[in-house]
C-alpha cells in the first residue's frame, strides 16, 4: 500500500530581507526551507476511477500530486494556439469525437467552438481543457487547480460533468486538486484526501446534488436571451408554445413546440441550455419534461401528441440516442437538394425585404451539408425490435 513521505528542500539565500524575517518573527531556516509531507493512500485496496485532494493553499497538494501517479500524469494545462479550439482538440481524432467530448462537458455553444482558446470565457477555457483531456487522456492524469479560476456555478456544473464523462472511458484515472469543498458531491471522487488534517475517505458514488427548476410556458419574448447559444439562426417558428426553465431565478433552458400539419404531431425546436448549466443532463430533464406534457394532452389543443425533434447537433444526438424515451425515426443530409436550397433562400431573401438584385440565393449553415436525425418521444414506453 503505497505511503508517501515527501521531504521538499530549498535553499535560502544568506541576505538582509532573509535574515531580517527570520529575526522578527523567530521562524527557523527548518521551517522555511523544508516541507515535509507523509501520509498513507490505501489506493490498492480497491478499484477506482477518481479521486479527489481537497484542502486549503498551502497544504502540500501540488507536491503530492507530482508523485501520487507518477510526475508524467501531473497536468498543469495544455499549450493553446491561436486556431479555433475545434482545431486545437485532438488533432488526431475526428469531429464527432471533438464536438461531442465538448458537449460532454458543457462547452456546447457551437459558435465558441470557432473562437482560439485565448479569447473564450474564463468558464469556457475551463471547459475546453477538460474536452481536451477527455479526448488526448486515455493514462492517468493528476489536475492541478481544479475549478479554482472558475465561479462556483459553473465549478460544480463543471465537475458533475466531467466525472460523468471520464468514468465512461474504458481506462485511466483521475485525481483533481483542489481548494474547493463544494465541488465533491457533484464530482463524486472514490476517495477524498483532506489535507486540513490528513484524512483519507473511500466513498461510495452517489446522486449529485439536485438542480430545482421551475418551467412556464412564455412566448418569443424570452428567446433573445438565449439565441445567442443555439446553434443555428433561422426564423421564429409560428405559432409556437415557448417554454423556459429557471433555477432559483436564473434562466436555464428553453424549447418551444408547435405542431405539423393535421395537429397530431408536436415538432419541438429551439432547444438551448445556458453555457454555465451545460453538461449536467438539465436540457434532456427540460426537453423529456416538455416532450411528456404533449404525450399527455397538456397543452393549448387538450389533444395528446407525441413529440419529434430533429438535429444536427452532435451532442444532443448522442444524449437522445443513449436515452430509452426517445426513438431514432430519420436520418437524412440537410442541404444535399442545392436547387430546393437556393429557392428556399431566395423565399427568405424575399420575405426580408432584401432587393431583387441583391439576393444572393447562397444557402446557410456555411455552405456544407449537415446530418439531421429526427427522434420521436415515447416516454416510458418499450419498443420492441423485430
Amino acid at each position: 500500500m503505497p505511503n508517501f513521505d515527501i521531504i521538499v528542500e530549498s535553499h535560502l539565500p544568506d541576505t538582509y530581507r532573509v535574515n531580517r524575517v527570520h529575526s522578527l518573527f523567530n521562524v527557523t531556516k527548518e521551517q522555511a526551507g523544508t516541507h515535509h509531507i507523509n501520509v498513507h493512500l490505501p489506493l490498492e485496496e480497491k478499484s477506482w476511477k477518481i479521486g479527489a485532494v481537497i484542502g486549503p493553499s498551502g497544504t502540500g497538494k501540488s507536491t503530492l500530486g507530482r508523485v501520487i501517479l507518477g510526475a508524467e500524469a501531473f497536468h498543469e494545462g495544455f499549450v493553446w494556439g491561436d486556431a479555433p479550439v475545434i482545431e486545437e482538440v485532438g488533432k488526431g481524432a475526428s469531429f464527432d469525437e471533438v464536438t461531442n467530448a465538448f458537449s460532454a462537458v458543457g462547452l456546447g455553444t457551437v459558435p465558441s467552438w470557432l473562437r482560439p482558446f485565448h479569447v473564450l470565457s474564463t468558464g469556457e477555457k475551463f471547459r475546453a481543457e477538460l474536452a481536451r483531456l477527455l479526448i488526448e487522456r486515455d493514462s492517468d492524469v493528476v489536475i492541478d487547480e481544479f475549478t479554482s479560476v472558475v465561479d462556483r456555478q459553473i465549478a460544480q456544473i463543471g465537475a458533475a460533468a466531467f466525472s460523468k464523462s471520464w468514468r465512461r472511458k474504458p481506462q485511466g484515472r483521475a485525481v483533481v486538486l483542489s481548494c474547493h469543498y463544494d465541488i465533491i458531491d457533484w464530482l463524486q471522487p472514490d476517495w477524498v484526501l483532506d489535507t486540513r488534517e490528513w484524512q483519507f475517505s473511500w466513498r461510495s458514488l452517489q446522486r449529485r446534488p439536485e438542480i430545482p427548476l421551475t418551467i412556464y410556458e412564455t412566448n418569443w419574448s424570452a428567446w433573445p436571451h438565449f439565441e445567442p447559444h443555439h446553434y443555428l439562426k433561422l426564423p421564429n417558428m409560428i405559432a409556437a408554445t415557448n417554454y423556459v426553465a429557471e433555477s432559483n431565478g436564473d434562466p436555464v433552458a428553453h424549447v418551444a413546440v408547435s405542431t405539423m400539419p393535421g395537429a397530431k404531431v408536436a415538432r419541438i425546436c429551439r432547444l438551448v441550455t445556458m453555457p454555465e448549466y451545460q453538461g449536467a443532463g438539465v436540457g434532456m430533464k427540460f426537453l423529456e419534461y416538455v416532450a411528456g406534457l404533449w404525450l399527455r394532452g397538456e397543452n393549448r389543443y387538450n389533444t395528446p401528441m407525441t413529440g419529434i425533434i430533429h438535429t444536427s447537433h452532435p451532442g444532443l444526438i448522442a444524449a437522445l440516442n443513449r436515452s430509452k424515451k426517445w426513438v431514432l425515426v430519420s436520418q437524412r443530409m440537410g442541404g444535399e437538394n442545392k436547387n430546393k436550397s437556393y429557392l428556399s433562400t431566395v423565399k427568405n431573401e424575399t420575405k426580408r425585404g432584401i432587393p431583387k438584385g441583391e439576393r444572393t440565393g447562397k444557402a446557410g449553415y456555411g455552405g456544407h451539408i449537415r446530418a439531421v436525425a429526427g427522434f420521436r418521444y415515447i416516454g416510458n414506453r418499450e419498443v420492441v425490435k423485430i
